[in-house]
């Protein structure tokens, strides 16, 4: 399927990002990994995407820039925030997943992997202008404050 076909897919991008299984299901598509980010670990991804986070998006970017350099061509990436599932079954935004998210495109922005489409730019740029408060953000997310409670 192109990108032309099904916009949600972001196929015509190497860095792409939504939200929720949902929106896993949409940018997998010709993606060589989805990088499922849930900064608090709130919510199991599916079997096929590969753990990413805040904490750990310098190495998930060198992972995939080897992997790129393996293959000889570009190394087509999906980003995912987790989001929260809500008891009706909707999605609710999660501010810390979006700065992780972010984190994790900006790091590989900084090794050149940079052919983002616009959510994904969207992400990098939330975290990016929020670097200096993301850990008190992250603290202090509902979501943050609903594990406390």
């Amino acid at each position: 399927m192109t990108d032309a076909a099904e916009p949600r897919s972001q196929t015509a991008y190497q860095v792409r990002f939504d939200w929720g299984l949902a929106g896993a299901a949409a940018v997998e598509v010709e993606a060589d990994v989805v990088a499922w980010v849930d900064e608090l670990d709130a919510a199991a991804g599916p079997n096929d995407t590969r753990p990413a986070s805040a904490a750990k998006a310098g190495e998930f970017a060198r992972w995939c820039l080897d992997r790129q350099v393996e293959l000889g061509g570009r190394f087509r990436i999906a980003v995912v925030a987790a989001g929260v599932v809500l008891s009706d079954g909707s999605l609710r935004f999660a501010v810390e997943d979006l700065l992780g998210a972010g984190a994790v495109i900006d790091a590989l922005a900084e090794l050149g992997i940079d052919h983002q489409s616009p959510e994904a730019a969207a992400a990098a740029a939330a975290y990016t202008g929020l670097r200096n408060a993301t850990r008190h953000l992250m603290n202090a997310s509902v979501s943050a404050r609903e594990l406390r409670a």
